[in-house]
């Protein structure tokens, strides 16, 4: 029978990577499929690989051709492909378990040419986070729309992301050029091709980001490479040049934004005999991308293109060594500081050439915007501490400069007193941009529902400027710890819309009060905000739900989860950490629905069997998760003691612990070993902090805010395979901790679920 769906898989030296592709594949909730496996050439064991796949599950099956690129791989693919419907894989990557079923599932009802999902980025040193590339295009669910009236879909620039019907492929003939970046030319040409396509929100597919660097989009500094990119924009423009006006636009912002920045950025490392292929290559994409677009850019990027069309070399260096060093963070900004602060006329300390337009050099005053960030979160005495940072882009913070923060609540600003200190800014120097405000009871129990906001004015020198609270940093400020200020109000501090810092007040809010683990159980106890409730378990991600017998007293519950029950149903939802999630949920009887908040205590609570564990905790809203997933080695405290950072935890088995920092794209890493105690109640690890600070401490990087070394602690099991340590959401909601070591600081924080020390 002819399977729907036709799975196209090209590898090319993913040995290592293959086989949990493949098995992510044979894991969909869409079973109806085959997958044709094309190895294009491969000198490692990748065919040996695929060869024991296939001959386990018969809906795979391999072709072989002598290499030819990733493009005619996936023509291959296609030519041997017999489905209604069609979609690509790239052998070192994963297919979320409800991927494609998704997305068939969406083309079976609208009827569109193709549909496409949310991606997630991966990595085993910093977990799973959203990929920004798909975050515009995939923010929302769309039905039949186009690109031409939903233009974000010009950034929508893979192929595996999506499900085709094949008849549409076949109709237009789709073939893939013999280059790298093939998929960015044929993926925009279905875009403007189609009569309507499909977007969903759902994350269908992981993308790996290799440690190495060895994956065609993380080297992108090889001349090669820039080559392939270079023909590849060229392809793009040709495609929109009689497009509409806002899809052809947006393309040349889009390739000027990423594909010229990474050809400038290239100057940063190129070798001596190759600048002059570079500056071509860079000439050329320059030359093609629209003049109002160019305009339209940053001041840092026009001069980095006007010193390409003079051909300063050292210019273009100097430039590019300081945007890959970070110097740009959140965006460009200047150079250096400014010298002086009052003028608008800055010069950027010894950069300035008469090769390039002295205008390009003066900061304008719509470059002196607000920049605010969250620092950490905490209780203290009772009150809501924030801390966080406040300055304005490109001026030194003078000691004569003014804050004033006030709580928006209802439209209504509520003046708050600050307390000032130094900090590091964002050009690296310590001056007058820290901050701290205190909110008391009374204020907090003046908030509402809707979440409240933090207005933040400043005034430095001349210059006045006035935004929202944001920026929160890893830590707390996502994690932010929940409160009771009176018997039926919980505060919750935490990331709100847009970006900005917010304050909300729950009124009686349905909660989970205790948790009892058993050996074969978790017994949860809880109150209502409403009478005679019922239970349900749902999964998010997929949709679904399931009721759990309650207990019922008045208000006050009792629930039963069988530990057997919920392995029994083991179907991951992530197929990176093969982690499953699910949601509590009380329900009553005229409809009236709520999660249930968190507030059983400052631990999670878990249980463990047969290599899987089944844990209850609390989500960055401070809502109740229960997650499924295999035994993880997990800290649950960090705290400094003397000259030693400890960190413990629990679960992980037999294991060794070191801080591994890697180096450059490369997956070669140093290693620090940890001193390792075990106990009844889990193990625990200590290294000296001054083992953390490499012996060279210099900063490579001109960007002064750029770490000496980023480590992460990682476990290793005896047959020699390591994974990074989980870092617990309790924990999360306690770090950032900052150590100091002479004249370095050491600061330990999460990054995307794993735990990380920065040194500076």
């Amino acid at each position: 029978m002819t399977p729907r769906l036709s799975v196209v898989v090209p590898f090319y030296n993913v040995g290592e990577y293959l086989g949990d592709c493949l098995d992510s594949i044979s894991r969909q909730a869409w079973t109806d499929f085959e997958a044709i496996l094309v190895d294009d050439g491969s000198p490692d064991d990748s065919a040996v690989i695929a060869k024991e796949f296939c001959a386990r599950d018969a809906r795979f099956r391999l072709v072989q051709q002598e290499n030819a690129g990733p493009g005619p791989a996936r023509d291959t693919g296609i030519r041997e492909a017999t489905g209604e419907y069609l979609a690509f894989v790239d052998g070192d990557d994963l297919v979320a378990r409800y991927g494609f079923a998704a997305l068939v599932r969406t083309l079976d009802r609208t009827g569109s040419d193709f549909a496409g999902g949310n991606a997630r980025r991966f990595s085993n040193s910093f977990g799973v986070r959203p990929s920004w590339l798909h975050r515009q295009p995939f923010a929302r669910v769309r039905h039949a729309t186009h690109v031409s009236e939903f233009s974000d879909l010009v950034l929508d620039r893979m192929l595996w992301n999506k499900v085709y019907r094949r008849s549409f492929w076949t109709e237009y003939r789709y073939h893939f050029p013999a280059i790298r970046y093939e998929d960015y030319p044929v993926a925009l040409k279905a875009h403007l091709d189609a009569v309507t396509v499909d977007t969903i929100t759902q994350s269908v597919y992981y993308w790996r980001e290799r440690e190495s660097g060895e994956s065609i989009t993380q080297q992108k500094f090889q001349l090669g490479n820039i080559r392939d990119r270079v023909v590849s924009a060229g392809m793009v423009m040709d495609l929109v040049e009689d497009s509409v006006p806002v899809v052809r636009r947006r393309v040349h912002a889009h390739l000027a934004q990423i594909d010229l920045l990474t050809l400038m950025s290239a100057f940063g490392t190129v070798p001596v005999e190759e600048e002059q292929h570079l500056i071509d290559l860079s000439r050329e994409l320059l030359d093609r991308i629209d003049d109002s677009v160019l305009a339209a850019t940053h001041r840092y990027d026009r001069i980095q293109h006007a010193a390409l069309r003079t051909g300063d070399v050292d210019l273009l260096r100097q430039l590019a060594r300081f945007r890959n060093g970070g110097g740009l963070r959140g965006g460009a900004r200047a150079v250096a500081r400014p010298r002086r602060p009052r003028q608008l006329d800055y010069n950027y300390p010894g950069l300035r050439t008469a090769a390039v337009p002295q205008d390009l050099y003066r900061v304008s005053d719509r470059d002196l915007t607000l920049a605010t960030s969250v620092r950490q979160v905490a209780w203290v005495d009772g009150k809501l501490s924030v801390q966080g940072t406040a300055e304005i882009r490109h001026l030194e913070t003078e000691r004569s400069s003014s804050l004033q923060i006030s709580l928006v609540i209802e439209d209504v600003p509520h003046p708050l007193e600050v307390r000032r200190y130094d900090a590091l800014d964002l050009h690296g120097d310590t001056t007058l941009v820290g901050f701290e405000v205190l909110l008391d009871r009374e204020l907090l129990a003046a908030c509402t529902g809707t979440p409240a906001h933090f207005d933040v004015r400043m005034q430095s020198g001349r210059r006045y400027r006035r935004g929202v609270l944001g920026g929160q940093g890893p830590g707390s400020p996502g994690w932010s710890p929940g409160a009771w200020i009176d018997e039926t109000s919980w505060i919750q501090a935490g990331p709100g819309k847009g970006g900005c810092f917010a304050v909300r007040r729950l009124t009686d809010p349905c909660r989970l009060t205790s948790v009892e683990r058993t050996p074969d159980a978790l017994i949860l106890r809880g109150r209502s905000s409403f009478d005679q409730p019922s239970l349900f378990v749902t999964r998010p991600v997929v949709g679904g739900e399931e009721e759990a017998p309650l207990e019922i007293d008045g208000r006050d519950f009792t629930a039963r989860l069988s530990i057997p029950d919920l392995l029994a149903q083991a179907n991951p939802d992530d197929p990176f950490g093969q982690r499953t999630t699910r949601v509590l949920r009380l329900r009553g009887p005229d409809g009236e629905q709520r999660v249930l908040l968190w507030t059983a205590g400052e631990s999670a609570v878990s249980q463990a069997t047969n290599g899987r564990v089944v844990t209850l905790t609390r989500s960055t809203g401070g809502y109740v998760n229960l997650h499924e997933s295999p035994i993880r080695t997990t800290a649950t405290l960090a705290v400094a003691e003397g000259n030693r950072l400890v960190v413990r935890g629990v679960d992980g088995g037999e294991v060794d612990f070191g801080w591994r920092r890697y180096l450059p794209d490369s997956d070669d890493h140093v290693d620090v070993a940890c001193r390792r105690t075990l106990s009844a109640e889990g193990w625990s690890v200590a290294v000296e902090v001054d083992a953390l600070i490499p012996a060279t401490a210099v900063k490579v990087s001109v960007d002064p805010l750029a770490s000496l070394a980023d480590w992460i602690l990682f476990a290793t099991r005896p047959d020699g395979r390591s994974h990074a340590v989980q870092c617990e959401p309790f924990l999360c909601s306690r770090l950032p901790l900052t150590i100091a070591a002479g004249r370095h600081t050491l600061a330990i924080r999460p990054h995307a679920g794993t735990l990380h020390v920065e040194v500076r």
